[in-house]
């Protein structure tokens, strides 16, 4: 039997024994949602620096997206729809077209015991520190790692925790792909995570996803985050994330891989106040990601100036890299890039 259909029969077998005895059917409604807007400008007065997701834009007011999130909640059921519109959730949903392209998040879960859930449908995936939505990150452009990563997941998975420790583990359709094109329909991919919250302000978190996508090539991602809360003025984050890819047409003869280190060094001198450096070294030999081999150093400072759900931020930000990918005004390649921009962020 095929490791994907022995895990989802292993997920149903155990879906229907681990049940507790009968508890009072809660119900809740959740409403939230979101909006972003930006303004972007190219201190070498182009839009071909711009290498990672959502702000490949220059010298412009831009949207980005307008996002509502439904939940409907029980004791033992929780159903999402997570919805988009924009240029953002276009970016985000990329392998989709029509109406389908506004589904971010569409899953039902059930939990038969306070242990374990189980959950169908797409989901954002649980790589990486950073999230498609502006109002879940502090920096609004995006990393080089985030962009290079899988956005999203579909499939089934069962989340298990223990004390401090938390487990998933999946089957899910080729990365970022809702329906699998013809040809492609027996690739999978598994999906995989171990997290330790040592206490509330402390979390690890080790990902996994690997399988074949759609093109049968076998791909493989590692990726570790780490949050620490030190006191209510200071905390950082870190992600590290390694991917490696053997193509079918080379008759996986080797390996391509990239990787790449970020930290996130948060200053919150006031509650409506607060800082974030973004320090990120990404390594891509054999240019996968990027346009030709390179290394890149990016730096992102950002400012975050909260009145109630509203976040303003100015950002400033330059990325080096060992090869000139970048361009200048005059379409010469150069090493360095800088920008800056604004950004408007309302969520409820």
């Amino acid at each position: 039997m095929p490791a994907h259909l022995l895990l989802i029969t292993l997920l149903t077998t155990f879906l229907i024994p681990f049940t507790s005895p009968a508890s009072p059917v809660l119900d809740t409604n959740i409403i939230s949602g979101s909006a972003d807007i930006y303004y972007r400008y190219d201190l070498a007065r182009t839009d071909k620096n711009e290498l990672t997701s959502f702000t490949r834009s220059n010298n412009q007011f831009s949207i980005g997206m307008a996002g509502i999130r439904l939940e409907h909640k029980t004791s033992r059921i929780d159903m999402v729809a997570d919805l988009g519109l924009g240029p953002r959730e276009q970016e985000y949903a990329y392998n989709d077209q029509g109406i389908a392209q506004a589904i971010k998040q569409l899953y039902i879960s059930y939990s038969p015991t306070g242990w374990l859930k189980f959950t169908g449908g797409t989901w954002e995936t649980h790589l990486g520190y950073e999230v498609v939505d502006a109002s879940g990150n502090r920096n609004y452009s995006m990393s080089y790692i985030f962009s290079s990563s899988p956005f999203s997941h579909t499939g089934v998975r069962a989340d298990l925790s223990f004390g401090k420790n938390g487990f998933m583990i999946g089957i899910a359709n080729p990365c970022d792909y809702r329906s699998i094109p013809p040809g492609s329909y027996d690739n999978k991919e598994v999906i995989a995570q171990y997290s330790y919250a040592a206490n509330d302000n402390v979390k690890v978190c080790l990902n996994y996803v690997g399988g074949r996508d759609v093109q049968n090539n076998k791909t493989h991602q590692v990726d570790i985050t780490l949050t620490d809360k030190f006191n209510t003025l200071f905390s950082l984050g870190f992600n590290g994330s390694t991917s490696m890819s053997s193509l079918a047409v080379e008759k996986y003869a080797t390996s391509r891989t990239w990787w790449g280190s970020a930290l996130y060094l948060n200053l919150d001198p006031k509650k409506w106040l607060g800082f974030t450096l973004r320090t990120e070294y990404f390594d891509d030999p054999d240019a996968q990601r990027l346009p030709s081999p390179a290394t890149i150093f990016a730096t992102t400072l950002s400012g975050n100036i909260k009145i109630d759900g509203f976040i303003f931020i100015p950002e400033f930000r330059v990325d080096n890299a060992s090869t000139p990918i970048f361009f200048d005004h005059d379409g010469s390649p150069v090493h360095t890039a800088a920008n800056f921009l604004l950004a408007a962020v309302y969520s409820f």
